[in-house]
């Protein structure tokens, strides 16, 4: 059996469509390889472009006088609107961020008041501290220079001590000699020594009220030396109340 085809427009529309398609772009290809014809497109664009510019002008100037908005100012509208929203986000960032270091700060000032509080306690401590310590030093100070007299004093008193002995042993040794040398000549030059001596020992009778009297003036320096340092110290103690 043979198999008959059946006609199908849509086909026959098909190929002639593609026949039409074929031969349009033939003649297309054929005008614009020309070069007037390329001119000449080129002018048209360019006159076409040029009057819608112009149109595009008298509509401004028509929207203009009749208060009418144009494209520019719905765009213009549309991006202040869009600006301003951004900007409206930007505002309420910038609050919640405020509104959180305002939180922070007054967090942070509180705990820099406890801190100054906390220091200031601290130094009054170490300031009733440093007041105990220096009547502790002064009173150490006191003592020490007591302890200084009464060492000033004992060297003073050995060495009488020892001018003592030492007189003691030259007095032993002139009565062995005079023991020795009664009966001789040498009697009138012993007499001589023991005057001498009784002279020396009337000398260091005087270097003794020297002394006393050096002590008295040592005492005297070292009295008004304490009185000063009172003096300082209370002068120093004032202001530091007041303050």
């Amino acid at each position: 059996m043979t198999k008959e085809k059946a006609f199908d427009p849509f086909e026959g529309y098909k190929r002639m469509a593609e026949i039409w398609e074929k031969q349009m772009n033939g003649f297309l290809y054929m005008l614009t390889d020309n070069r007037e014809t390329v001119r000449l497109m080129k002018a048209g664009l360019n006159a076409h472009s040029n009057y819608m510019e112009i149109l595009r002008k008298n509509q401004e100037l028509m929207a203009g006088f009749l208060n009418i908005p144009t494209k520019k100012d719905v765009a213009n509208v549309a991006k202040l609107s869009i600006q301003a929203e951004e900007k409206m986000d930007l505002l309420e960032e910038q609050v919640w961020n405020l509104q959180d270091s305002l939180g922070q700060l007054n967090q942070e000032n509180v705990e820099l008041l406890k801190e100054a509080v906390m220091n200031i306690q601290q130094m009054n401590t170490e300031l009733k501290k440093a007041s105990i310590h220096m009547e502790e030093t002064r009173k150490m100070n006191a003592e020490l220079q007591e302890l200084r007299k009464g060492l000033v004093d004992i060297k003073i008193i050995q060495v009488n001590l020892q001018e003592l002995r030492k007189e003691i042993d030259s007095l032993k040794s002139i009565k062995t000699d005079l023991k020795h040398l009664k009966a001789s000549k040498e009697l009138a030059q012993i007499q001589n020594e023991i005057r001498e001596l009784k002279e020396e020992a009337v000398q260091l009778s005087d270097i003794k009220a020297e002394l006393a009297e050096v002590k008295k003036s040592i005492q005297a320096e070292q009295d008004n030396e304490i009185k000063m340092d009172k003096e300082l110290v209370l002068s120093s103690a004032g202001p530091s109340k007041g303050e």
